[in-house]
């Protein structure tokens, strides 16, 4: 059993893309190279700015689903609490 991550990402326009993964450093590779989504595609480079782990992927796509609702001032303050508590 492997553990999934949820992970966003800050594009070269400021703009945050969040998405999952069970390889995180193999997901951001191929987002930088451009071969992960459209959305970041045209948005390079990206940089990894938060990541949390899930047990599985179903918890994992619900928590993807939960940060995507969130405005953009409440996925900043997330970023923001996460970087204070490392």
């Amino acid at each position: 059993m492997s553990e999934w991550l949820v992970y966003i990402l800050r594009c070269a326009d400021d703009t945050l893309y969040t998405g999952i993964t069970n390889d995180l450093s193999r997901r951001c590779d191929q987002h930088n190279a451009g071969t992960a989504s459209r959305y970041t595609r045209s948005r390079l480079p990206v940089v990894l700015v938060y990541q949390e782990t899930q047990a599985t992927r179903s918890l994992a796509l619900k928590r993807e689903l939960a940060i995507k609702a969130l405005s953009r001032k409440q996925k900043e303050l997330l970023i923001q609490a996460a970087d204070e508590g490392q």
